[in-house]
């Protein structure tokens, strides 16, 4: 199986009053991370703002049972050949 992302929800208020959810995602330097994915628009309330960018990162789990993975070769299938 894949590796587990690491990813963060958080949100930003470049604006007073204007809140964007943001996702970042660890790099391979656990002390790197870069923007995933933003809101274009903004939320009157934090707490919409959090709410929505927990409902991203839902979208990017395909599989509840085991959370959102990197794509590419699966760890656990058959060696091949």
């Amino acid at each position: 199986m894949s590796h587990l992302r690491h990813i963060s929800v958080f949100v930003d208020e470049p604006d007073p009053g204007h809140f964007h959810w943001v996702l970042h995602e660890s790099t391979e330097d656990a002390t790197v991370w870069t923007e995933a994915e933003a809101s274009v628009e903004s939320y009157p309330m934090w707490i919409d703002a959090f709410d929505a960018g927990n409902a991203a990162l839902l979208r990017l789990v395909a599989d509840e049972r085991i959370g959102p993975r990197a794509p590419g070769e699966d760890e656990d299938a058959a060696p091949v050949g």
